[in-house]
C-alpha cells in the first residue's frame, strides 16, 4: 500500500504519475515483504521542499527524511533512499 500525502505542496497529475514511475521499483520490493506501507509526506518551507518516508513491513519499521530545493530532487533522493533500505532488508533476510 502507498499513500502521498502532498500537504502544502501543489502536485500536478503528471507530477503525481511521475512519482509513481519513479516508485516502481520500491513499491514491487517492498510487496516482496508480507505486510508492506509506504506513506510518503511532502512539505514545502521557503525554497525547500521536504520529504518523509514512513515504511513499514512485517519484519520492522524505518523512516526517511530529504531536503532539497526542488520536489523532483527530494522525491528522487528520498525514493532511492527506501529502494536501498528496502533492497538491503531484502538480501539479509534471504
Amino acid at each position: 500500500m502507498f499513500t502521498l500525502e502532498s500537504g502544502n505542496v501543489l502536485l500536478k497529475r503528471s507530477h503525481r504519475r511521475q512519482l509513481n514511475a519513479w516508485l516502481k521499483r520500491a513499491l514491487r520490493l517492498g510487496h516482496r515483504l508480507a505486510a508492506f506501507s509506504l506513506r510518503l509526506t511532502m512539505s514545502r518551507s521557503g525554497s525547500h521542499y521536504a520529504m518523509q518516508a514512513a515504511v513499514q513491513h512485517a519484519g520492522g519499521r524505518f523512516d526517511c527524511h530529504v531536503r532539497a530545493h526542488d520536489w523532483s530532487e527530494a522525491a528522487r533522493q528520498i525514493i532511492r533512499l527506501v529502494t536501498m533500505q528496502l533492497h538491503d532488508q531484502l538480501t539479509t533476510a534471504a
